[in-house]
């Protein structure tokens, strides 16, 4: 078993409680870490044996294109189609970050940490 994590993957989308938000947009942080079985890959050093860390960022990058209200659902939309596209994954961790949020004040970001 081992853990793949993606990193600070940077998105421009249209998520927000507002109005303005889905107009506007803003920048979103998103890190995904799946645990799966990775002793095939490391014996074969073939790609076929292995996560395809490309096609998790185009599921995430997929899903970040679709508007949501709250990050709450787009966490729980990636970790979902996570899941669908790859069915051999044990676990999968999805943090999305908004960064400057609206709150009325000076903020890096705020996140939401699904796991499943």
């Amino acid at each position: 078993m081992a853990k793949i994590s993606l990193q600070n993957m940077e998105f421009y989308a249209f998520h927000g409680h507002f109005k303005e938000e889905n107009v506007i947009g803003g920048r979103f942080r998103v890190d995904v870490e799946i645990e799966t079985d990775i002793s095939r890959a490391a014996e074969s050093d073939s790609l076929s044996d292995a996560l395809d860390y490309g096609l998790v960022y185009e599921v995430v990058k997929k899903e970040m294109k679709q508007v949501s209200h709250i990050i709450e659902h787009v966490a729980g939309r990636i970790m979902n189609s996570i899941y669908n596209a790859f069915p051999g994954i044990e676990h999968v961790t999805v943090t999305v970050a908004k960064l400057n949020p609206p709150v009325g004040g000076k903020m890096d970001h705020f996140s939401v940490t699904m796991t499943r």
